[in-house]
C-alpha cells in the first residue's frame, strides 16, 4: 500500500463516493463535488485522485455492464473501502481535535 496520507482532494473523492454508494464513476463523482461544494474538477485530476486512492486501498473499481447511452461503452464504478471509510473517520478526528485547540478569537464588527 502506497502513503497512507490523506490529502485534501482525496478525502472530498473519498466522501463523494461513499455518497453515491453503488453509483460513483468519473462523471458521477465530478457532479457529486460541484453539487455539494460548488467546486469544478477536471476529469483527468479526478482520475488521477482516483488511481492514487485505488493504489492507497481506499477505493476499488469494477466495471459495469454496458450501455446502451454509452455505446455499449462500460462505466467503472468506485467503492469506497473499509480501509477508506478509516482513512475519513481518521481525517475527521484529526481535524476536530484540532479545531478544538484553536483559541477562540472574538471578532469586532466594524
Amino acid at each position: 500500500m502506497k502513503g497512507t496520507y490523506l490529502g485534501e482532494f482525496e478525502e472530498i473523492v473519498l466522501l463523494a463516493v461513499g455518497i453515491l454508494e453503488g453509483n460513483a464513476y468519473a462523471i458521477s463523482i465530478r457532479e457529486e463535488i460541484k453539487d455539494q461544494l460548488n467546486r469544478s474538477v477536471s476529469l483527468s485530476a479526478l482520475h488521477t485522485a482516483m488511481h492514487r486512492l485505488e493504489e492507497k486501498g481506499y477505493l476499488t473499481s469494477s466495471l459495469g455492464e454496458p450501455t446502451k447511452v454509452r455505446g455499449g461503452k462500460r462505466k467503472r464504478l468506485f467503492t469506497l473501502t473499509s480501509t477508506g471509510r478509516a482513512a475519513l473517520y481518521t481525517a475527521r478526528d484529526t481535524r476536530e481535535r484540532m479545531w478544538r485547540k484553536l483559541p477562540t478569537i472574538s471578532i469586532q464588527k466594524q
